[in-house]
C-alpha cells in the first residue's frame, strides 16, 4: 500500500508525502497523481522519507520524474542507493 498526501504548497512548489511502497498499482496512482500537478503551474517535490519499498516499476517512475524537474527529498539511505545504483550502466 502508498499513501500519499499532500503535506505542502506555495506559489511554486506542491509537496506529496509518501508512505509505503511503491509497487504495482500504486505506481500508476501516483504517476497519475504527479502529472495532475505537473499539469498546472507548480513544480513538485516528493518526500520519501516514508518509503520502505520500490520495484522496478517504482524505480523507472521515479527516474523519469526526476528528468522533469521533480525533486525527491528525505530519501533514506536504502532509497538514495537504489536511485543512484540503477543510474551505474
Amino acid at each position: 500500500m502508498l499513501r500519499i498526501d499532500k503535506i505542502g504548497e506555495d506559489d511554486a512548489t506542491v509537496t506529496l508525502k509518501l508512505e509505503g511502497r511503491i509497487v504495482d498499482r500504486w505506481v500508476a496512482i501516483l504517476e497519475h497523481e504527479c502529472s495532475r500537478i505537473l499539469r498546472g503551474p507548480t513544480g513538485l517535490a516528493l518526500d520519501l522519507a516514508g518509503v520502505t519499498f520500490i520495484d522496478r516499476g517504482g524505480l523507472a517512475l521515479l527516474k523519469r520524474l526526476r528528468s522533469h524537474r521533480v525533486r525527491l527529498v528525505n530519501c533514506s539511505l536504502f532509497v538514495q542507493e537504489l536511485l543512484t545504483w540503477t543510474q551505474k550502466p
